[in-house]
């Protein structure tokens, strides 16, 4: 399915949605260049999972996970290097904690993603405007 996003309202209320309808163990892979707004996206998320406060969502610089509490936990992973490092990182016991697992740049880790994960690509469109190509299924 393609989302066409022309402007950040509109992509808030695409994220808000998208968390409030979010169930325990989803996974969302986000996949898109740098710049094309996947930790905005997580905020927006974050907030329809009702987060009190999205300021704390950020793009890691050192952790490589970070932990939110909301209705659900939610986990907002970034700065993957590859298959090996999330596994390490104990990928697995975030998919089944029963929270929300947030995943930046995806593509570098898929191989170990799990099956009925929801995938999320971003394409930049224009200055604020943004197309998602929305693929998988909630689990």
């Amino acid at each position: 399915m393609h989302i066409d996003l022309p402007d950040l309202a509109a992509t808030t209320d695409f994220g808000h949605r998208l968390g409030a309808a979010l169930l325990p163990g989803a996974v969302v892979a986000l996949v898109g260049p740098m710049g094309a707004g996947k930790t905005h996206l997580v905020r927006f998320i974050a907030e329809g999972l009702e987060l009190r406060d999205s300021r704390v969502v950020s793009s890691p610089t050192f952790g490589l996970v970070h932990e939110y509490a909301a209705r659900l936990m939610v986990y907002h992973a970034y700065r993957l290097n590859g298959p090996a490092d999330f596994v390490d990182l104990g990928a697995h016991e975030y998919f089944d904690a029963g929270g929300v697992c947030l995943i930046e740049w995806a593509d570098k880790v898929e191989s170990v993603l799990p099956p009925g994960h929801l995938r999320i690509e971003i394409e930049v469109t224009g200055e604020t405007s943004r197309r998602v190509t929305v693929t998988g299924e909630l689990s």
